[in-house]
């Protein structure tokens, strides 16, 4: 895993063998963050990150001068490994949490500007996730709420869906906490 932009550009940071999470590939991970840096300053942003993995989306953040990164990852090896890559990197804009996402989203009372999750393909409740997080407030508004998932899901009739990008095997789908 490589981080592809910002101070970082270039750091190779690699997972211990026995890792079993699926990293966001290059090529999608640049697409993502070409897509956000033209509608937002990293430096400004809030985020989110749930169901970390290698924490390799935290770090493109940090790496792009975000500030603020809540990092939310409950498999105690990718915890593990993503506090210390963070701490080798001297990430203190990174906050992690050891928790399951779906229990810190019922106890979360911050407000995020960003909010990206890449849960398991396979993961049960992954449909739930925006009405999850619309329905907690914690998407700031004109804040954008971005899930990672298969092409099995389609959210394009939820009241937040903005759009569907596809890059191989990986569909980001874009959510906007609307204007009221």
């Amino acid at each position: 895993m490589r981080i592809v932009s910002g101070s970082f550009k270039g750091k190779h940071i690699v997972p211990p063998k026995n890792f079993k999470a699926r990293p966001t590939t290059d090529f999608a991970k640049e697409s993502l963050f070409n897509i956000i840096a033209n509608s937002y300053s990293f430096d400004e942003l809030r985020v989110l990150d749930l169901f970390s993995g290698t924490g390799g989306i935290s770090f493109e953040f940090a790496s792009r001068g975000c500030t603020t990164i809540d990092l939310v990852e409950i498999n105690a090896v990718h915890y593990n490994f993503i506090k210390k890559a963070a701490e080798a990197m001297g990430l203190k804009q990174i906050r992690t949490f050891k928790q399951n996402a779906f229990v810190f989203l019922k106890v979360c009372n911050q407000t995020y500007d960003l909010i990206f999750a890449d849960p398991p393909y396979d993961l049960e409740g992954i449909e739930t996730l925006p009405s999850i997080i619309f329905g907690k407030n914690i998407l700031a508004t004109g804040g954008i709420f971005i899930l990672e998932h298969s092409k099995s899901y389609c959210f394009d009739n939820h009241p937040n869906f903005v759009n569907t990008r596809k890059y191989g095997s990986v569909n980001f789908t874009f959510f906007s906490a609307k204007e009221e």
